[in-house]
């Protein structure tokens, strides 16, 4: 649960949100689409980057708050599906948005769709199966965000979605944990000499 700030002496102090927000791991956070009324929340984060899963432009008044604090914006545009929908979301689409989820260059990072609840859900879960987490902790925590909305199509595609090629295309990147604070999980390059990942904005 998140924590809100308020001033004593007026009600401006109040920080509120996104919905559906969430820390995934240090240095990753989830939400719905952010209000104007989010930005004040979303400076205390210090955010580096923010994954935009809707293929809609990003409105004026985000894309200016984005500027305003040298945010990059990489934008992914998947469709909205309902659980009768034929069309499934494309792997592609989901790799190359764990290839910069994943890159420690771009945390704090954020990442959100309209109601934070399936296309982030989708993505999250196979970060989690990046992470080797078992697939009933995977669509548990899938089901806590999005409620009685959750859709069997969604858990399918995190069940079949194939990591090995993601470790492949990333050039043997690794996890290791790092031995202060919080045991923060961060990335780094298997070899010292080997090419780097290019990221960049969709």
């Amino acid at each position: 649960m998140c924590m809100v700030k308020v001033d004593d002496e007026e009600n401006d102090g109040v920080l509120v949100p996104p919905a559906n927000f969430s820390m995934v791991e240090d240095g990753i956070f989830r939400s719905g689409f952010p209000e104007p009324s989010n930005f004040g929340f979303l400076e205390t984060l210090n955010l580096r980057s923010i994954i935009y899963l809707c293929p809609e432009a990003y409105p004026q008044e985000n894309m200016d708050f984005v500027d305003a604090h040298n945010i990059k914006l990489f934008q992914f545009g998947i469709e909205g599906k309902t659980d009768s929908s034929s069309t499934s979301i494309p792997s592609y689409t989901v790799t190359e948005a764990l290839k910069v989820l994943i890159d420690v260059r771009n945390h704090p990072v954020l990442i959100h769709c309209k109601r934070g609840k399936h296309r982030t859900g989708c993505l999250v879960g196979c970060f989690r199966k990046l992470q080797t987490w078992c697939l009933s902790s995977v669509f548990e925590e899938y089901k806590r965000f999005a409620g009685v909305k959750w859709r069997a199509n969604d858990l399918r595609f995190i069940e079949t979605f194939e990591v090995m090629c993601l470790r492949q295309c990333l050039y043997r990147i690794i996890y290791q944990y790092q031995g202060y604070g919080s045991n923060k999980r961060r990335l780094l390059y298997g070899e010292e000499g080997i090419q780097k990942p290019k990221i960049k904005s969709i």
